[in-house]
């Protein structure tokens, strides 16, 4: 499932305020990404997707859990496919 605004085969724009939910599989290198479109809302997720979150280059707040981490963006960013499973946000 995937209803995010693509950029390109690759990209995806994300919304200032959205919140990406990292599960990290132990023992694995691929985890789940469920991202929101701000947590307020209280509705479904826009995109589940299989992978790890590399790293975060726009204004975010990270907070670690026991699963993994929530990110929750502070401004308007991209989230970026850069290798098999393997995702990083970058600012707008």
């Amino acid at each position: 499932m995937n209803h995010l605004i693509p950029i390109d085969d690759d990209t995806w724009r994300l919304p200032s305020h959205a919140t990406v939910v990292v599960y990290d599989r132990e023992g694995s290198d691929r985890g789940l990404l469920t991202i929101y479109d701000c947590a307020a809302t209280q509705s479904g997720p826009k995109a589940q997707l299989l992978g790890t979150l590399e790293s975060v280059d726009a204004s975010a707040e990270v907070v670690p859990n026991p699963t993994g981490r929530t990110v929750t963006l502070l401004e308007r960013g991209f989230l970026e496919k850069s290798e098999s499973d393997r995702f990083r946000i970058r600012r707008r």
